[in-house]
């Protein structure tokens, strides 16, 4: 039995600058009663891995426009988008196609 939800965070096109220039993070959520939903989990990101800007990353409630995101190389939109029930190790990317220039 373990502690918590053992998930992989990954970012790229950018958005790893955001999260202390870290492409890659294991964590492990806490698990309580609840299941873990993308939702909870953008606002546990943002308290918990966010370091700068988190406007280019969180709008509202959801990642931002231009933010792509993969679960288990499945993009969310087929999974339910926030409401996906997160499972012991996934991997979720996500990746900025917004470009600065």
């Amino acid at each position: 039995m373990t502690d918590g939800l053992q998930v992989t965070l990954e970012f790229g096109g950018g958005a790893e600058l955001l999260f202390g220039n870290i492409k890659k993070h294991e964590v492990t959520l806490p698990v309580d009663d609840t299941p873990w939903t993308i939702r909870s989990l953008l606002t546990w990101m943002k308290d918990n891995l966010l370091k700068e800007r988190p406007e280019l990353f969180i709008q509202g409630d959801t990642v931002r426009p231009g933010i792509l995101v993969l679960v288990n190389d499945a993009d969310w939109e087929l999974l339910g988008e926030l409401d996906y029930k997160i499972e012991s190790k996934d991997t979720i990317l996500f990746i900025s196609t917004l470009h600065g220039g």
